[in-house]
């Protein structure tokens, strides 16, 4: 039965930022009895990774990441629950948010959609976060990986704090950093196990991290 549709038109939809049409179309497939992890693993993640092959050549911006994010969720939001009735694990377990101090969220919001869409289960803490409200939010869900933004020179230094906190309450996860004022010098002074310079390299650095 689920030959019928055209799961085709889901890594489509998801690529050109149609919400509606992604949400359509996974509802459809469900209705089908097509297996919801394939939707995500064989459709959602390849259009997400797309994505991001095209950002990183300069055929899509800002704008493009932005729906195509959009459009991931909508169909996320109908697969995720009974991906988890079904216990299956997610790429990862994030927990990202601009440091204490810095109100900056729309690069954030940027790392954290792309990395949902790259298949992680992603906790967003928002702007202004405290150092040990990451601690205590990655030891609540059990995180992978912590994800730190900062977009001011002023700022960029708590995020020394947060991997001190983390160090000091003897978390596993790991730690990566990006925003503009950080190079990936200033990551290795710190002690970051990773740095990004943009939304789509995040995801790869997250899978990088997670499979050393």
């Amino acid at each position: 039965m689920s030959e019928a549709i055209d799961l085709n038109k889901l890594y489509e939809a998801v690529l050109n930022g149609d919400a509606v049409g992604a949400k359509k179309i996974t509802e459809e497939a469900l209705a089908a009895g097509v297996d919801p992890q394939s939707l995500v693993v064989e459709r959602m993640i390849p259009a997400m990774d797309e994505v991001g092959k095209r950002f990183e050549c300069n055929e899509f911006y800002v704008p493009e990441l932005l729906i195509a994010a959009r459009a991931m969720k909508a169909s996320l939001e109908l697969l995720r629950p009974i991906l988890a009735a079904r216990g299956i694990e997610p790429a990862g377990r994030v927990v990202i948010g601009t440091v204490k101090g810095d109100l900056h969220d729309i690069g954030k919001g940027l790392v954290a959609s792309m990395l949902e869409g790259g298949g992680f289960e992603v906790v967003d803490l928002g702007v202004d976060v405290p150092a040990d409200q990451f601690v205590k939010k990655a030891v609540e869900c059990r995180a992978d990986l912590i994800a730190v933004s900062a977009l001011l020179t002023t700022t960029m230094t708590a995020m020394k704090g947060v991997i001190d906190a983390v160090k000091q309450a003897s978390l596993k996860c790991k730690i990566m950093v990006g925003g503009a004022p950080v190079t990936q010098q200033y990551a290795d002074s710190i002690g970051a196990d990773g740095y990004s310079s943009n939304a789509s390299g995040a995801v790869a650095l997250a899978r990088k991290l997670l499979a050393a």
